[in-house]
């Protein structure tokens, strides 16, 4: 958290589903923009690559998921079960930021809760980006499955390692990120939320813009197909696919004009 804004704030809202721990800074009065982390060891911590940008321009909530590695505190014996469990906890922590209506984005399974939630509630979304969703445009690959496996069934930090250096495709990681990863090898956490991917029908209604950027050298889907399926379902969209960027890495170890290109979407009056 270091590398987030000195003026960085907290915050913990009641959900049905347990108290939502919040990062927030940017201007109190600055439009709204609420953040989702990717599954596995991803938290609110790791928009800290980005969040310093965007904090110019909006104040920014960022969230860790109910019952996944973070800070948020899950309820006893309940937990979200259903895309709509998860868009009612939504609801619910806009309602306790006192957020009608935000910009809306998130990273990989984040992205597959944040188009559910867009689906749920679009008139509460004004702006929504995805980046490198998983499970809304296309399945996994089977070798991303195959070299997830071991991590997937005993956890350790070392294989948390090994899987995400080699979906990192030789690039190296931020190795302060790559010890967050392994640290949330141990946390207590809950089996995620599975579910459909969005019905095409109602991709196709959605009206707010959407900016969809895809990891050029994504381990978990072939960003091209996914980009050629997004840019026929998405009325409003513009796609692009971010070249020598792994999946994971995204968020924190994209081109430096990741943050502008991101700002400029939310900026952008011409919609």
């Amino acid at each position: 958290m270091a590398k987030w804004p000195a003026e960085r704030e907290t915050t913990v809202v009641p959900t049905p589903f347990g108290r939502a721990y919040v990062n927030v800074c940017g201007p109190a009065g600055a439009p709204p923009l609420v953040l989702l982390p990717g599954g596995g060891g991803a938290t609110s911590a790791s928009w800290y690559a980005q969040a310093a940008e965007w904090a110019r321009i909006r104040r920014v909530y960022a969230v860790d998921l109910p019952g996944a590695p973070g800070r948020s505190e899950p309820a006893a014996g309940r937990h979200p079960r259903t895309a709509a469990d998860l868009a009612h906890w939504l609801d619910a922590l806009l309602d306790g930021l006192g957020v009608r209506e935000t910009d809306l984005g998130a990273h990989s399974y984040g992205a597959w809760i944040a188009t559910h939630y867009a689906l749920h509630a679009p008139g509460r979304i004004r702006r929504l980006f995805l980046l490198d969703p998983t499970q809304v445009f296309a399945g996994y690959k089977a070798a991303y499955l195959l070299h997830a496996l071991p991590m997937l069934l005993r956890p350790t930090p070392r294989r948390t390692r090994a899987f995400l250096l080699w979906e990192a495709r030789g690039v190296q990681p931020d190795p302060d990120w790559l010890r967050l990863q392994e640290a949330a090898t141990g946390f207590p956490s809950v089996k995620p939320v599975t579910g459909p991917r969005p019905a095409p029908e109602a991709l196709r209604g959605l009206e707010m813009p959407v900016l969809l950027l895809l990891a050029g050298n994504s381990g978990t889907h072939d960003p091209h197909e996914v980009a050629a399926r997004a840019g026929e379902l998405l009325p409003h969209a513009r796609v692009e696919v971010v070249p020598d960027v792994s999946h994971h890495a995204l968020p924190q170890s994209a081109p430096r004009d990741l943050g502008r290109r991101l700002s400029g979407f939310l900026s952008d009056s011409s919609d």
